[in-house]
């Protein structure tokens, strides 16, 4: 999943030379949202999912476990999924605090199949998202995201946004992933009814399309007001072939 927004050097430019890698930070400020907005985190759940996924023209069928925690001024998110034939797909997990941003990750974990686990650090002392999978760095502004915890900071923002997330608004958001980090714009596309397994909600689709020249996932989300917000339908698509879609089977509110 991968993306870039200008603002002037300054500071960034002194940290960037701090950590030895001038192009990288300026590169990141020039496309680096930083945006307080108000947020209302969903309730803890635990939340199963059914999966169908193709790769490499394989039709897979599987379940995905997502859990989500909040509380005491702390957050942590797990995402993993399974097919019968291939065992575990993925395995991302991120754990931080809860500021006035929204979530505030310390940790991101990610694990795919047959790769090695890798992890990225957002550490609050030095102001800095380090990677352990690469050289590269970037200043912390604010607001900044990993590849699972955005779901639930996209999540938090539609709860309090009330009307003004609506078909046609955007969402910039900052975001962080194996080797580096760029700007993810996720758009409301349309509100339309989801069949799950608790039943058929209606939901708000949400979708991030990558840059042209990136060959990035596209995500399509759609969160149902009915049920917290919680993502009942998750849809990651890369090029024609490559499609992870994950549809609601059960909720438990912890």
């Amino acid at each position: 999943m991968h993306m870039n927004n200008i603002q002037k050097a300054g500071a960034g430019v002194l940290l960037a030379l701090a950590f030895g890698n001038v192009a990288t930070a300026q590169t990141a400020q020039s496309a680096h949202p930083a945006v307080k907005r108000a947020f209302a985190l969903p309730p803890s759940a635990d939340l199963t999912y059914d999966l169908a996924a193709r790769q490499r023209g394989l039709a897979l069928k599987g379940e995905a476990q997502l859990t989500w925690r909040a509380g005491d001024g702390k957050y942590s998110t797990r995402l993993e999924s399974r097919v019968a034939i291939l065992g575990t797909l993925t395995d991302d997990r991120s754990e931080g605090t809860i500021d006035a941003y929204g979530l505030a990750p310390g940790q991101f974990w990610e694990k795919r199949m047959r790769k090695d686990p890798t992890t990225v650090t957002f550490d609050r002392e030095s102001k800095t998202i380090r990677f352990e999978d690469g050289d590269k760095s970037y200043p912390l502004k604010g607001g900044e995201q990993d590849r699972v915890s955005v779901t639930w900071q996209l999540a938090a923002v539609a709860r309090a946004a009330g009307d003004k997330f609506k078909p046609g608004s955007e969402w910039p958001f900052f975001v962080a992933g194996r080797r580096d980090a760029e700007a993810w714009t996720f758009k409301v596309v349309k509100r339309e009814k989801v069949k799950t397994g608790v039943g058929e909600v209606e939901a708000v689709m949400v979708s991030r399309k990558p840059l042209k020249d990136s060959r990035d996932q596209a995500i399509d989300v759609w969160l149902a007001p009915s049920q917290e917000w919680y993502p009942v339908k998750i849809r990651f698509t890369e090029g024609d072939k490559e499609t992870i879609e994950q549809t609601l089977r059960s909720v438990t509110k912890q």
